[in-house]
């Protein structure tokens, strides 16, 4: 299981309750699919919307991830990282996505990457972490946090913490 840039983990969990929010219970998909035109819309005139939430919504269902341990190994920065590496990494099944993707890549190119890797982060959560198991975190955690024995000492007064009578109970 591969860990993940936190912002990734949080992006992803956010488009999954963004996506349960449009659909409804019961699920109205013609609602659903009504929104995600209208923003495919939007970005394909090359709206001005910088939100990689409202992207990766507009798109997840659309793509098609022809190379996921690339995308996955994008996941590692948030901020940093190659648009055209992780646009030649998807597909699209629509033009207007296809569109959208291409004009906001021009004006905002860290939008269209951070937008692709979220939806696929969402489309495949089983692959990705976003804690942190590596062998030196593991061993910092090992090493625990000795303040709280370095707090009593033998022969340390705690009669005090359960005694709050001072010794008489009626």
């Amino acid at each position: 299981m591969k860990k993940i840039h936190p912002e990734f983990a949080y992006q992803s969990r956010e488009l999954g309750i963004q996506i349960e929010d449009t659909l409804g219970d019961p699920p109205d998909r013609k609602y659903h699919a009504t929104v995600v035109k209208s923003l495919i819309d939007e970005f394909a005139r090359g709206s001005e919307i910088d939100d990689v939430n409202l992207l990766s919504f507009a798109i997840v269902d659309d793509l098609k991830f022809n190379d996921t341990a690339g995308l996955l190994a994008q996941s590692d920065n948030y901020d940093l990282g190659d648009v055209e590496a992780v646009m030649s990494m998807v597909s699209c099944s629509s033009d207007a996505t296809g569109l959208a993707l291409t004009t906001l890549a021009k004006k905002n190119p860290g939008l269209v990457r951070r937008a692709i890797i979220t939806a696929f982060l969402y489309k495949h959560p089983k692959r990705w972490s976003d804690e942190d198991h590596s062998l030196e975190t593991l061993q910092k955690s090992e090493g625990g946090d000795d303040e709280d024995e370095d707090q009593l000492t033998p022969g340390h007064d705690i009669e005090h913490l359960f005694d709050s009578n001072g010794g008489e109970n009626v």
